[in-house]
């Protein structure tokens, strides 16, 4: 086991031991008012009909990069349950997640999905999906910069220079192309009030990601970004004119947390698995679940949208330590626990379609 895991998992006995301590204090004058406030949400299922999710609301169009899979997919699955426009893009071409969403959302009214082929790291294949997705929405309401690569699990040295590159060209080069077609697109739609969110991971907290030095290297720099476009949007740029144009966009960070895809478990290891995966992440469908309305409630500048909020990680951490309740998602030996019925890929990721 590396130094790393022994310590976190060093950490967890004692934050585990500590919350014992304190919670018996709490449970013996209060009755156990504390536990039900730590207890994790209730959680929505997914349906497999859509219309009941279905907003009175006007549909809002949604651009999801890196939509034809894991949580992209996920995201783009409830929008449509709520009947909204949603154009995905992908590098691969998301013409089966497009069939497959479509399939699954057609009785719901106006639900509406299209999908095209996008480097995000490449400035003039994000300029194509910018006209792409003005063409089929008319307005984009929402632009979810989804798309990310880690490069693989290793020591930083280990890693092939093309690899360094391509994760920071999609991570970070890729967000701020995308960014700049989405705002110069959504500033000009007259009275619309739009929003940019940028998916932070990894590394957006500090604290040294080993392992993931280039991954987290560009996630840090996302929240860097975002700031200084709210600034920007709010107070505009000292020495120049503050641009005054017929719609306003807004940005913000948006965190899904550790999520059971590829992104997640390809290179990871048993001891990983059982923690912290196996107690902190979750399935792409709870986190779309949980985060799509979160989105469309944003309003104002630079918020900070999360799943793995600090009640919900104190929640598995009593669940795990105190309780004792075992992984929903991986065995004690740190493999994945494979439902029956499910289609599953060699790294224990459920297929979604």
């Amino acid at each position: 086991m590396s130094q790393f895991m022994k310590l976190t998992l060093s950490c967890a006995r004692v934050v585990a031991m500590r919350m014992q301590l304190y919670l018996a204090c709490l449970l013996a004058t209060a009755h156990g008012a504390f536990l039900g406030g730590l207890r994790a949400p209730t959680r929505t299922p997914v349906r497999s009909s859509a219309r009941s999710f279905v907003s009175m609301d006007v549909s809002k169009g949604v651009v999801i990069t890196g939509g034809a899979g894991g949580v992209g997919y996920a995201y783009a699955d409830s929008f449509l349950a709520r009947g909204h426009w949603v154009v995905i893009c992908d590098v691969k071409d998301p013409a089966d997640a497009v069939a497959a969403l479509r399939a699954k959302h057609a009785s719901v009214p106006n639900a509406k999905i299209e999908g095209c082929v996008c480097d995000v790291s490449d400035a003039s294949s994000v300029e194509a999906l910018g006209a792409f997705a003005k063409e089929k929405l008319g307005t984009i309401h929402y632009w979810i910069n989804n798309a990310g690569i880690n490069g693989g699990r290793r020591p930083f040295t280990s890693v092939p220079l093309g690899v360094v590159e391509a994760v920071v060209k999609v991570n970070l080069v890729g967000v701020l192309l995308c960014t700049h077609v989405a705002m110069t697109t959504m500033r000009e739609q007259k009275g619309v009030t739009s929003h940019v969110f940028n998916t932070v991971g990894s590394g957006v907290k500090g604290g040294g990601t080993p392992g993931y030095v280039t991954y987290g290297a560009t996630k840090r720099g996302l929240p860097q970004m975002t700031e200084s476009l709210v600034k920007e949007i709010e107070e505009g740029v000292q020495g120049y004119d503050k641009e005054a144009w017929p719609g306003k966009v807004n940005c913000h960070t948006l965190s899904p947390g550790m999520v059971f895809t590829d992104l997640l478990l390809d290179d990871s290891t048993p001891e990983l698995r059982k923690f912290p995966f196996g107690v902190l992440a979750a399935l792409p469908e709870t986190v779309g679940e949980d985060l799509v309305p979160k989105i469309l409630a944003t309003s104002g500048n630079g918020k900070k949208v999360e799943f793995l909020d600090n009640k919900r990680v104190l929640t598995k951490f009593y669940e795990k330590f105190v309780e004792g309740k075992p992984s929903e998602f991986v065995d004690d030996d740190g493999n994945v626990i494979k439902k029956p019925g499910e289609t599953y890929a060699d790294n224990g990721v459920a297929k979604q379609y």
